[in-house]
């Protein structure tokens, strides 16, 4: 069966312009019809679809699935690429969880250190002394 781009896009519940940008960027390469020149897709596109989605949940980029569809296409496994990203993106991951963690403390700090604190108005020597009496850490 061959679907355009709308019945392939409900089929796998995405919009249609995802499925003309993955087609434009070539992670999808559908047929053209001869008669209307329309893309027309396989069921092997909503596979490979599922699976751009899938990846993308993962947090692959576009660029690196194109690479591990590439791979695959050459007939090697992705799979030990796969595992390397990952395991970076994890690490990348938690090195960027604690700098938000120490930015929230910090918020939740000067938050409460400005509680009691007057508002103030600008005079040429101050912008805004709640973000001035802030510690710099």
């Amino acid at each position: 069966m061959l679907y355009q781009v709308k019945d392939l896009a409900k089929l796998c519940k995405v919009p249609p312009d995802t499925v003309r940008h993955y087609t434009r960027i070539g992670l999808l390469k559908p047929e053209r019809d001869p008669e209307n020149g329309y893309f027309q897709y396989h069921i092997s596109d909503s596979r490979r679809l599922e699976f751009i989605k899938k990846a993308k949940s993962l947090g692959f980029s576009l660029k690196e699935i194109e690479h591990i569809l590439t791979e695959s296409r050459k007939g090697k496994s992705p799979c030990p690429m796969v595992r390397e990203i990952i395991s970076q993106r994890i690490q990348e991951n938690r090195v960027h969880l604690e700098q938000l963690m120490e930015l929230q403390l910090r918020m939740e700090h000067a938050l409460a250190s400005w509680e009691k604190m007057p508002d103030g108005a600008p005079n040429g020597e101050h912008i805004c002394h709640l973000i001035e009496s802030a510690g710099n850490s």
